[in-house]
């Protein structure tokens, strides 16, 4: 089985403009003498490769912690699209879709709402994108609060570099527990059978 890590280190990725910086730091360090190492971090929920819970744009959506972990483990296509995706590109796109569907856009693979509203009438539960966001930068509110109120996750700032379209792929993408919060960083992969022996 091929496993294909879709996940960015979070140390290394730029934050969503105006969220803060992460912040790493060492507060016990065996080359200072302690016994051991030991650190601590500060970050956006919504740095490096996470899920957007519906609550981050519904109030009465679902949180981390109430989503079904069978969200985010299941049958996944892949999708290259270097550009804004119109509803009607979605119409022609969802018949050849699983219910968890990844855009490969090289960072530009963009959501625009009337393709929210196709995806929210579906039976997907589940959309990601490797820009830093699903939604288009004039459209950011209008697309994201479309997928919340249908109930559908979404992954942003996913590394899909060596990923193939047509490809039989399985997605793992749990977030950590962070219950009560709107987003959590995963770490998101993609398994795929070899082919024969």
């Amino acid at each position: 089985m091929y496993i294909y890590d879709l996940s960015r280190n979070i140390a290394e990725s730029e934050p969503y403009e105006g969220d803060p910086q992460t912040e790493i730091e060492f507060i016990r360090k065996l080359e200072d003498g302690d016994i051991y190492n030991l650190s601590k971090f500060s970050m956006c929920s919504h740095t490096g490769t996470h899920i957007d819970a519906p609550f981050h744009y519904d109030e009465d959506g679902e949180k981390i912690g109430d989503i079904r972990l069978s969200t985010f483990y299941g049958k996944c296509s892949v999708i290259s699209f270097n550009d804004y995706i119109t509803g009607e590109d979605m119409e022609k796109i969802l018949p050849f879709c699983k219910r968890r569907i990844l855009f490969h856009g090289e960072g530009n693979a963009y959501l625009m709402s009337s393709a929210a509203q196709v995806i929210a009438d579906s039976k997907v539960m589940l959309v990601g994108t490797d820009a830093n966001s699903i939604a288009t930068p004039f459209e950011e509110d209008r697309t994201h609060s479309i997928l919340a109120r249908s109930g559908i996750c979404v992954i942003e700032n996913l590394n899909l570099e060596d990923i193939k379209d047509g490809h039989d792929y399985t997605l793992c993408a749990f977030p950590i527990r962070l219950d009560e919060c709107e987003a959590a960083p995963c770490r998101a992969i993609l398994l795929e059978q070899e082919k024969g022996f």
